[in-house]
């Protein structure tokens, strides 16, 4: 994890005083819990907002035991963290009291007393009993879905006494957690986070001056649900999405696009083509549309070599069925 210049579990020191590397530590690091139970200090300041508590958090962790050169728990080796929901999937109530102190982009470390951490009994056989432990935490990003949660669960009707804000802003938490799982690879949870967003969008209903915020957070997850579904290998609905984006903006080069990939799948090459021809004339540099036409002009060409060589087949054999009658 970036930020320490050494190994935060065996950190050096003059040991006259007769104190541990842990102890010593902790001389100069802030109280977070009221009772040193768990003490913090600050790496790199993050930005933004503290972790709310019903919070889903996107980190990366480090735990070391005093005097040990390796962690004996990290998630840095993964390419994508898990996300983790307070409450739920955070089993140390020390790690819980950090996170809620962080901001984005925040790296700290942290020392959690046994209370806070693994308790009177330890966990055997990595960790002893009674052991004061220290983590690294890197805070990437949060996300609370509980205000968006509680929202969705109310009637429409309901759900119109809110200002247009709130709408948006609960759409747009929801796309959030839906972009989340997309890059896990995570399809079909992700597509069930965006049919949300779509659905509180499409409920809500906004004076003409507003209606413009409406329909371009709609253009929004109508393109992730059309590359959702691409993903899902259910072209048919990829291109509903793509043709849904296109009624609000007839010239998006990504609706085009999509639009273009799901036709060219479902072997719809003329259509294709002309959605790709129209993506091209938006962005005509766009290495991935220009990719996608050469695609469309190989598969073409296989296309008709195949009927070509079909009808050369069923000519021949009408000729030779000429040939033996004559005969």
């Amino acid at each position: 994890m970036g930020g320490s210049s050494r190994n935060p579990g065996a950190l050096q020191g003059d040991n006259a005083s007769g104190q541990s590397p842990y102890q010593r530590l902790s001389r100069r690091m802030r109280d977070i819990s009221g009772d040193r139970g768990v003490l913090k200090d600050v790496i790199r300041e993050g930005a933004g907002e503290l972790v709310t508590p019903d919070a889903s958090v996107l980190v990366k962790y480090s735990g070391y035991l005093e005097h040990m050169d390796k962690p004996f728990d990290s998630n840095c080796f993964r390419k994508t963290p898990r996300l983790m929901k307070l409450g739920e999937d955070i089993t140390l109530w020390g790690m819980e009291l950090g996170l809620l102190s962080m901001r984005r982009g925040e790296l700290a470390r942290f020392l959690f007393k046994p209370a806070y951490a693994y308790g009177t009994l330890g966990c055997p056989p990595l960790i002893p009993p009674n052991t004061t432990v220290l983590f690294e935490i890197e805070l990437l990003d949060f996300l609370d879905s509980a205000e968006s949660d509680k929202f969705c669960a109310l009637s429409a009707e309901q759900q119109d006494q809110f200002p247009l804000q709130k709408v948006l802003k609960v759409a747009a938490t929801e796309r959030e957690f839906g972009n989340y799982l997309f890059r896990q690879s995570r399809f079909y949870d992700a597509k069930v986070r965006y049919k949300r967003a779509l659905l509180l969008l499409h409920r809500r209903s906004a004076p003409p001056e507003e209606q413009h915020l409406v329909e371009a957070a709609k253009l929004l997850v109508l393109l992730n649900l059309s590359f959702t579904y691409l993903k899902l290998e259910r072209p048919a609905t990829a291109l509903r999405y793509g043709e849904q984006a296109l009624i609000i903006d007839r010239k998006n080069a990504k609706a085009l696009f999509r639009c273009g990939q799901a036709c060219l799948i479902m072997t719809e090459y003329q259509k294709a083509r002309d959605f790709l021809v129209r993506a091209q004339k938006e962005q005509p540099f766009n290495h991935d549309i220009n990719n996608e036409l050469k695609k469309l002009a190989s598969y073409y060409r296989d296309y008709t070599d195949k009927e070509k060589e079909m009808c050369h087949r069923m000519f021949a054999a009408y000729d030779n069925g000429s040939t033996v009658g004559e005969n």
